[in-house]
């Protein structure tokens, strides 16, 4: 027997145990530690540039690799983290389960990410995939499957002997957002209280505690009706040194303490939010940007060096002299890489092949834009609940916001555009109700947060809402009354309580029609084409006062 041979096994452990990246020792007195964490957040399945070759899984990478490579060569050490939210939004994506996007994330190399609500969309089977796909931890500390955790609650990293824990939180307002039967026995706990629970975990463990979170950053920590964001975490939770969010899809630069920047210009400075000692930032959606935050660590001080919102390949339109426009990047053309395009290639034009089928027209714009439908009456907002109305034979619809995610430009219209309008085949529900019961529910719709996905879009009834209470409504004209029954038609989530909506799915009149949708846009279409712009304007059916 060799008396040297176990001393010799422990040896070797202990070497294998500080290569594999697990968090042993700990930083040198008196050195400086240079740590560059790149973000993203709110993909939403772009993993291929737009029409006018903006944004792109395929430019990123270039852009990724430059600033790794400049980080190494100084000789400081990088983390790539996503705030969430991988899933929804490009046909071409959600026809695929956002495997394109999930394979382009392993090639980029991040680290770690999120776990947003999005990531529920579809059943708990796909989103199993997502996770065994992904070459890196999807964390969420606060998502909970019969009891137990769901994901990892953080991951910690030995970058150089830094120690740099990176935890994971999730809305709350899951619950709201997404099919109840996605999300069987799940339980979204307060992020306040998990976070409170698990940074002091983590501070043992770790110099350096980021939490990549998918909760939204809502100025001043006003987050209305909507659960708490990362400004409300980070005034209650102390220890967090910083926050790398999504969910409210906005560049978080400031112009001062708790005043957001509405007017920023891509490629220019950007002030992060900082909140009771935290760095809180957010690189708006789809990879429009990488957010890039240098930091020095030495003897327990974290500081910012420098921040930056790198656009990828964003364009503004531009006059030429001859008259014409042109759309010119604001910053550096960025190439794409070939690797990166060699491997969503084939995704792409599977996606277009099965997409771009013409189905019909208009003769102009109808309003979908986001910042639009969720704050006033928008033409979209009728169109869809107009296509409801035509196939359910209903007497009104209520279309929540969130179900609306793009618009029509004026021409030609294909399957793939209605997709982007409506991407998460909901099913259309009818219901019967009396005038009195019209009445209660509208006011409930009525009251929906301006700016939140539960705002209501209206067809077929003529509101009149004062200080968030209907005070008048008519249906074909005649006000509604009280003892006589109405047909109403809405999507599938919404009855079953999503958004906020009251839960209609018990009522003894509630029949789930089995429609898609997009199917019953994308034949409304077909069948009126070419559309009218004109005749889905919304006007004055709805008054607010």
């Amino acid at each position: 027997m060799n008396p040297t041979k176990p001393l010799l096994t422990v040896l070797a452990a202990v070497l294998l145990l500080g290569c594999s990246g697990m968090p042993t020792g700990g930083p040198d007195k008196d050195k400086t530690y240079r740590l560059t964490i790149l973000h993203t957040n709110d993909h939403h399945g772009r993993f291929w540039k737009n029409g006018d070759g903006e944004y792109g899984m395929a430019a990123r990478k270039t852009l990724i690799d430059q600033i790794r490579a400049e980080v190494g060569q100084a000789g400081g050490q990088s983390l790539l983290l996503d705030g969430g939210d991988v899933n929804t939004g490009v046909p071409e994506s959600d026809l695929q389960d956002a495997v394109p996007d999930f394979r382009g994330m392993n090639l980029l190399g991040y680290d770690a990410m999120a776990v947003g609500n999005h990531e529920f969309d579809k059943p708990l089977n796909i989103l199993r995939m997502q996770r065994d796909l992904a070459r890196f931890p999807m964390l969420s500390a606060n998502i909970y499957d019969s009891g137990k955790r769901m994901f990892e609650p953080y991951k910690v990293f030995n970058l150089g002997g830094l120690r740099v824990g990176v935890m994971g939180l999730t809305t709350e307002d899951t619950f709201k957002m997404v099919s109840p039967d996605n999300i069987k026995n799940i339980e979204f706990r307060s992020v306040i209280a998990e976070a409170a629970k698990v940074v002091p975990e983590l501070r043992a463990k770790a110099d350096i505690v980021i939490a990549a979170t998918h909760m939204g950053h809502y100025e001043n920590g006003n987050s209305g009706t909507q659960s708490a964001g990362d400004v409300e975490m980070a005034r209650a939770v102390k220890g967090i040194d910083m926050v790398v969010g999504g969910h409210s899809q906005n560049p978080v630069c400031m112009k001062a303490e708790n005043v957001l920047d509405r007017e920023y210009v891509p490629g220019t400075e950007c002030r992060p939010e900082r909140q009771n000692g935290t760095w809180i930032v957010q690189a708006h959606e789809w990879g429009k940007y990488v957010g890039r935050a240098d930091f020095e660590y030495r003897n327990g001080e974290f500081k910012l060096v420098k921040y930056a919102l790198i656009p990828v390949n964003l364009k503004k339109p531009v006059k030429g002299a001859d008259g014409k426009t042109t759309m010119v990047t604001y910053t550096g053309e960025i190439a794409e890489n070939k690797e990166m395009l060699d491997l969503l290639k084939p995704f792409q034009e599977f996606g277009q092949q099965k997409l771009n089928i013409e189905i019909g027209a208009t003769d102009g714009r109808l309003e979908g834009d986001r910042a639009v439908v969720r704050a006033k009456p928008a033409s979209m907002g009728v169109l869809i609940g107009r296509a409801l109305i035509d196939k359910t034979k209903a007497d009104f619809a209520v279309v929540n916001a969130g179900g609306v995610r793009d618009s029509f430009a004026a021409g030609k219209l294909t399957y793939k555009d209605v997709l982007k309008v409506q991407p998460f085949g909901n099913t259309t529900v009818t219901v019967d109700l009396t005038g009195a019961e019209v009445m209660a529910y509208l006011t409930a719709a009525a009251k929906m947060s301006v700016g939140s996905g539960a705002f209501a879009q209206f067809a077929g009834i003529d509101l009149v809402i004062t200080s968030g209470t209907v005070t008048s409504a008519k249906i074909k004209g005649a006000p509604v009354d009280p003892a006589k029954t109405y047909r109403m038609v809405i999507n599938n989530f919404v009855a079953a309580g999503g958004d906020g909506y009251p839960r209609l799915t018990g009522h003894k009149s509630f029949v789930d029609t089995g429609f898609v949708d997009a199917d019953l846009l994308r034949a409304y279409i077909t069948a009126k084409s070419p559309l009218k712009a004109a005749d889905y304007q919304p006007g004055d059916a709805v008054v607010r006062k």
